[in-house]
């Protein structure tokens, strides 16, 4: 039998209790079913949508899995769940983690679910900032363009910057 494996991009998002702890947990626990490749630095990084709330944590990751991406968006809410997020919150709300899905190979996906790549990575400097110290050269299958080129199209006067260890 043959296994494929993809290589996705997933974006970590943490603005609960122990922050940087909620990024280790999570990181722990996906690789516990994904195998791991780069783990981007953590940044810190104002709210956005909804405004009024702790600055976030963010961070990225390259992994492989033979997942499909259905399979990958069950594993990440089962990890969501685990660690005590509330979907019953306020959209962009407060979170204890937030993984999204961004990047499944080159695979463009529309489900009512899911997504891929995420529809509005190219516009937020906290996905985009970190992606780009592991995969700059990571190209959009939408917009043709490369994680590097979509954040030299961003405005990011207010940019991410390096969360102290």
């Amino acid at each position: 039998m043959i296994v494929i494996m993809a290589i996705i991009l997933l974006a970590l998002g943490s603005n609960l209790g122990d922050r940087m702890a909620n990024l280790v947990r999570a990181r722990a626990l996906l690789s516990q079913s994904i195998t791991l490749q780069a783990i981007s630095p953590i940044y810190e990084t104002e709210p956005w949508g909804v405004v009024e709330q702790p600055r976030f944590l963010n961070q990225t990751l390259m992994a492989e899995t033979e997942r499909t991406p259905e399979e990958l968006l069950a594993l990440v809410k089962s990890i969501e769940a685990a660690m005590g997020r509330d979907f019953a919150t306020v959209r962009y709300g407060p979170r204890i983690i937030d993984i999204d899905i961004i990047g499944y190979d080159d695979l463009q996906l529309a489900t009512p679910r899911l997504t891929i790549p995420h529809q509005r990575m190219h516009e937020r400097a906290f996905v985009l900032i970190p992606l780009n110290d592991i995969a700059p050269d990571w190209v959009h299958p939408g917009l043709g363009l490369t994680v590097a080129q979509m954040l030299a199209r961003l405005d990011v006067e207010n940019a991410p910057s390096l969360a102290p260890e």
